[in-house]
């Protein structure tokens, strides 16, 4: 365990403790104001979308630059800023705006944080330390919307007033970015020309952009829960449950893919996905979304560090800020169309058809991604 890699998971931590405060009420508070399931995934969906932009640009941009914190503070800045002012909101479109804003400022720090993290770990380990800062991220993304639910439980219905007190962890964020050291790159090659003989590794990208077709936002399963008979004060709860799960099996998978192979972790996460997605469909009664949810947690610990490691360890170290912006400008603009395309579904047929269709794309994915070959020079990492 680096220096950097712990404090930057304390950052994150502490940023999504503020975010998840946030999230999990989003759902009922854009109904509130009118919305529906549409409306949550276009709003979702875009948001994520102008993260994925951003994140595209700013890796680019740590691939040039010799300073990768600028970038990381002014990401979480701009979104410990904005994230409290849906407290004013009042109409759909004022959190659209406000959501796009926020995500902006995760856009601009993602990129740059993430080569930062790889240039501060062990290449053998890497899978675990992208691991260990996610499983920081679902720590804080659990307790945040305990915190919610706290709230609601002391002032009941002041929904508002939690948002505005998410601006306090998102001061906490900034504040443990302040041990954080840039990072000396292990390769002396001109960033440009490095960036421009990268190749992008498609047989691990394209099993990704078929996976986030049907990996919709997780809002959407939040309104599922909500048809299922949670109530809307245990909401939060639910939420801290998969986050729970998620911070807890992060760092032990994330190890165990470092080990066993990165791309047969990933592919279990798919397939346990497809599963949990298939399973919420045809649930019944609210312990089966309490179930099913803690299930769901699963599938990040056994994806989000393998994906990253993989793609970070298929390119030069002076190149990684591009393919991982690119990777998750593919990612995000998946998840649009997968937000988008599940909200139709959910509107216009049923909330099961959205479901299914989601479970179908992520078992494809999953068959993509094992029957692609293996390049020799990279098996090592894989």
């Amino acid at each position: 365990m680096t220096r950097n890699v712990f404090w930057l998971g304390v950052v994150s931590f502490f940023g999504d403790v503020a975010s998840d405060m946030v999230v999990p009420l989003l759902p009922a508070f854009l109904v509130s104001l009118g919305g529906g399931a549409s409306a949550i995934g276009a709003i979702e969906g875009a948001a994520e979308a102008t993260a994925s932009i951003f994140k595209y640009l700013s890796g680019r941009w740590a691939d040039r630059s010799r300073r990768l914190l600028p970038l990381a503070r002014a990401g979480y800045g701009l979104s410990a800023a904005v994230r409290p002012l849906l407290a004013f909101a009042f109409a759909p479109w004022h959190v659209f705006v406000i959501r796009c804003a926020d995500r902006v400022g995760k856009g601009v720090r993602t990129s740059p944080r993430d080569k930062l993290l790889a240039a501060s770990a062990e290449p053998a380990r890497l899978a675990e330390a992208y691991s260990f800062h996610r499983g920081m991220d679902h720590l804080g993304a659990a307790i945040g919307p305990i915190l919610a639910a706290g709230l609601l439980l002391a002032w009941p219905g002041r929904v508002r007033l939690v948002f505005a007190l998410a601006a306090i962890p998102g001061a906490l964020a900034l504040l443990a970015l302040l041990p954080v050291r840039e990072a000396k790159s292990k390769e002396n090659a001109a960033p440009e020309k490095s960036a421009v003989r990268a190749r992008p590794p498609w047989g691990l990208l394209a099993p990704v952009v078929l996976f986030t077709l049907g990996n919709s936002t997780d809002a959407l399963l939040l309104l599922r829960a909500q048809q299922l008979g949670i109530r809307t004060a245990f909401l939060p709860l639910l939420w801290a449950l998969l986050h729970v799960v998620r911070a807890t099996s992060s760092w032990p998978l994330g190890r165990l893919a470092d080990r066993l192979g990165r791309r047969a972790s990933l592919a279990a996460g798919w397939i346990v996905y497809a599963a949990c997605y298939a399973g919420l469909a045809q649930a019944s009664a609210p312990w089966h979304a309490w179930t099913l949810f803690a299930a769901y947690g699963f599938v990040a610990a056994l994806t989000e560090g393998s994906e990253r490691a993989l793609v970070a360890s298929s390119v030069p170290d002076s190149a990684r800020g591009a393919m991982l912006g690119l990777y998750n400008l593919l990612s995000g603009l998946g998840l649009l169309l997968a937000s988008l395309l599940a909200g139709f579904l959910w509107d216009v047929f049923s909330s099961r058809v959205a479901l299914l269709t989601g479970a179908v794309f992520a078992a494809l994915a999953a068959a993509a991604l094992l029957s692609t070959p293996v390049p020799a020079r990279r098996a090592a990492s894989l």
